[in-house]
């Protein structure tokens, strides 16, 4: 499994190694070290799984590919080029296809393992780390820091979430705000409550600025 998990983390440096988006790398361990705590302190879960879904779940997004199926068709020809039973190959793909937020829209889990990787990937979107991926990819993305003039959008589509109008600092209304009161896990939801409360004092100080208060 060790040797697995290597082939793995070369993988994800040929593939993310160069990415600007917040989605680099450092995040993808940052989550497979989170993910392994969580489970660990709550003394439960496959490791090895939550180990490589941590690992790989950000290959398929389709934030970096063409779209869903391209990602999806590089994380299943890589699965099947290491030696996985189909069981533990299945167990990744679910794991995987159930994080994206999706606007709100997001997958009912069903197992631990699920619970442990989505609170992992979650917590690396919130506090200091999170806002500085928020500019990195709102940057690549080619949005606004703020606009004032956008609306604040609720109740969304996937399609609306993905390419609607938005800003950075929307994006903070629009999902991070709102991940605290959606962790899983025990250890997760102690984890977020520090991490939240840095985005809260981020935003009171970013509108004490940008309205030129002295």
């Amino acid at each position: 499994m060790e040797e697995i998990i290597k082939k793995t983390e070369q993988f994800i440096k040929k593939e993310l190694g160069e990415d600007t988006s917040g989605h680099d790398y450092y995040h993808v361990n940052r989550v497979r070290k989170l993910a392994l705590h969580i489970a660990k302190n709550e003394a439960n879960g496959d490791l090895f799984i939550i180990e490589m879904a941590a690992l790989l779940h950000d290959i398929p997004d389709e934030k970096l590919n063409t779209d869903i199926h391209e990602g999806m068709i590089k994380l299943q020809s890589f699965l099947a080029s290491i030696q996985l039973t189909d069981v533990q190959s299945k167990q990744i793909i679910n794991i995987i296809s159930k994080l994206s937020f999706r606007g709100g829209n997001e997958a009912e889990l069903t197992t631990f393992e699920e619970k442990v990787v989505r609170d992992a990937d979650r917590l690396d979107a919130i506090g200091a780390m999170g806002i500085a991926r928020v500019f990195a990819y709102g940057g690549k993305k080619g949005q606004p820091i703020y606009d004032p003039d956008i609306a604040v959008r609720e109740n969304m589509t996937v399609e609306q979430y993905r390419k609607g109008k938005s800003s950075s600092i929307h994006h903070f209304y629009e999902k991070l705000l709102l991940l605290k009161n959606r962790m899983h896990t025990e250890t997760a939801k102690k984890l977020a409550e520090e991490r939240h409360q840095w985005i809260e004092n981020f935003l009171k100080q970013f509108f004490k600025e940008w309205n030129g208060d002295i």
